[in-house]
């Protein structure tokens, strides 16, 4: 029988080496492909150029393990997908979560397309977490599960998978600890195995956000209004309302009901839950970014993390933007499920229960979260299994 080919997302970095050499290891056919995703000359994302020196780490792996090895060039595709869609929820005044939208969009779409086109019966890349499937009333069922190394579970930043992606999918060091991933490529003497994990934009690098949304999106002088922990937007009288939009509801500020503290250059630079960056000093606490008022340009702010404008108990998702990865769990209208979630990358997972209504879907938590920010992904869980996300509204 012929090898299984598995074309693997060569990154640069020790995790995707790893990966290449496991499959290697287990009998695969395996081809390494680097994805270039970035040469918009228009738009620089810092003085460095790490793409360079990944692209040639990736070849130098590709090299010692004899494997055959070449580049993708997706920066069209990246722009338009990713960076634009950037620029645009910003100006918005949302926080989009760039990481997720890569997997969705360029790493499981584009470059799985590219794969298959070679031949590839699989598309592996260097996530620590798993998968798993079962037999249900004669279909195959794929399941997304939490890697192994708690403290670098990447599960959340795959969370708008589907089940045709997860069949093409595989995640050979999500049994793994990051310390047996660094052993293995240390053992293998592999160019990776010190390399510091990459940060910033996924498959990029670096990216200094504000400098980077300063190219498209133009300075604008507003104010910094501070807002009291005691103010009475956050005691109504309606203390008994426990419906859903109650739950979910953002408060409104306006800029006379707080003092001014100070100037900013733009609010779609700041997102919620923000507290470098303001250039405000002097208060007892430090000053959080508590919401953003792009139409009037105003940054308002409260002292500590404890500040009540930074709390809320749930959230929506719009009918249009639920994904159930578990399809055969999507909640019918009207019904609820005890679940556990998260709204970003390494928050641990918490008690929430959902809600689907008509209009969307309701992510109420047991205890209140904070900085729950528009545009960025909220994850569910059933134990250490993501069924499904949605992008929040």
């Amino acid at each position: 029988m012929a090898k299984k080919r598995v074309i693997v997302g060569l990154s640069g970095g020790v995790d995707s080496s790893v990966t290449a050499y496991l499959l290697k290891e287990q009998g695969y056919e395996v081809i390494g492909l680097f994805m270039k995703n970035w040469h918009d000359d228009s738009v620089t994302i810092s003085d460095e150029c790490p793409w360079l020196d990944d692209s040639n780490d990736a070849m130098l792996v590709a090299e010692k393990l004899n494997i055959p090895f070449q580049t993708v060039d997706l920066s069209e595709d990246y722009k338009e997908r990713i960076v634009d869609y950037m620029f645009d929820e910003y100006g918005k005044g949302r926080t989009p979560n760039p990481d997720v939208l890569c997997n969705r969009e360029i790493k499981f779409d584009v470059f799985m397309k590219i794969a298959l086109s070679l031949g590839a019966d699989y598309v592996a890349t260097g996530h620590y977490c798993r998968k798993a499937e079962f037999e249900k009333d004669g279909e195959t069922i794929y399941q997304l599960l939490a890697g192994k190394d708690k403290n670098k579970d990447q599960s959340y930043f795959l969370c708008q998978l589907s089940q045709e992606q997860l069949a093409k999918t595989l995640f050979p060091i999500g049994d793994l600890q990051k310390s047996e991933v660094r052993e293995i490529a240390t053992q293998q003497d592999l160019v990776t195995a010190e390399k510091k994990d990459s940060q910033g934009l996924c498959f990029i690098g670096k990216v200094r956000l504000p400098e980077f949304l300063q190219q498209k999106l133009q300075p604008k002088d507003g104010i910094i209004v501070e807002i009291e922990a005691n103010d009475a937007t956050y005691f109504s009288d309606k203390e008994e309302d426990t419906s859903l939009t109650s739950q979910i509801k953002k408060y409104t500020y306006h800029k006379e009901q707080g003092k001014k503290v100070g100037h900013h250059n733009g609010a779609h630079y700041f997102t919620k839950g923000q507290r470098k960056g303001l250039g405000v000093g002097g208060t007892p606490e430090p000053l959080f970014v508590i919401e953003t008022d792009v139409d009037e340009n105003v940054i308002y702010t409260g002292q500590g993390k404890n500040h009540p404008g930074l709390l809320r108990k749930g959230l929506f998702v719009d009918k249009n933007e639920i994904h159930w990865v578990r399809e055969d769990l999507k909640l019918p209208v009207g019904s609820q499920l005890k679940t556990k979630a998260r709204i970003r990358y390494r928050q641990t997972l918490e008690d929430a229960t959902l809600y689907q209504e008509e209009q969307g879907l309701y992510v109420i938590f047991d205890q209140p979260q904070t900085a729950i920010m528009e545009g960025q992904f909220v994850a569910w869980y059933q134990d250490d299994e993501l069924i499904g996300s949605g992008v929040i509204s």
